[in-house]
């Protein structure tokens, strides 16, 4: 499918989709309305995406368009019909929230964790949202969103 189509087809799905120039597709969307878009992404033959192969987020506190928002990042592909897209997901920092997508895509899971961790990022109904790469005593403190600061090290972001 080629981009045009892509946007086409998706616009068919979620009319109030907002798409970004990118090499591939780039669609943003509300949170409410990821959990059912990613089904119909998964689950719909001529859509078929298959594989997340990464997500990840970002902290717009230094950036006019998303100052107040941290962005989650979903990059996906289809092994069948080989095309791609990125879906971002604009979530309010102060409390930043989304619906797991590691009961569509198992590769989540991990992933999901580690952004948790990172940006403190709550991701709903996850079925194991814990610390994965730091020590006990880091809950909460998300050493990759800009405003971090350490002041043992004087790290400051």
């Amino acid at each position: 499918m080629l981009n045009e189509e892509l946007k086409a087809r998706i616009t068919e799905l979620l009319p109030d989709i907002a798409f970004e120039e990118g090499e591939w597709v780039n669609a943003v969307t509300s949170p409410e309305a990821w959990p059912s878009f990613a089904s119909s992404l998964r689950n719909l033959e001529d859509l078929f995406f298959d594989y997340l192969f990464c997500l990840t987020c970002i902290d717009g506190l230094q950036t006019a368009a998303a100052k107040n928002h941290l962005i989650m990042v979903y990059h996906l592909s289809s092994t069948k019909h080989r095309h791609t897209l990125v879906v971002k997901v604009k979530l309010d920092r102060t409390k930043p929230a989304v619906e797991t997508v590691s009961n569509i895509w198992r590769s989540a899971d991990f992933l999901e964790r580690e952004v948790y961790e990172m940006f403190g990022v709550n991701f709903i109904n996850h079925p194991d949202l814990r610390l994965l790469i730091l020590p006990d005593g880091w809950e909460g403190k998300n050493p990759l969103r800009k405003d971090f600061e350490d002041a043992v090290n004087m790290i400051r972001l």
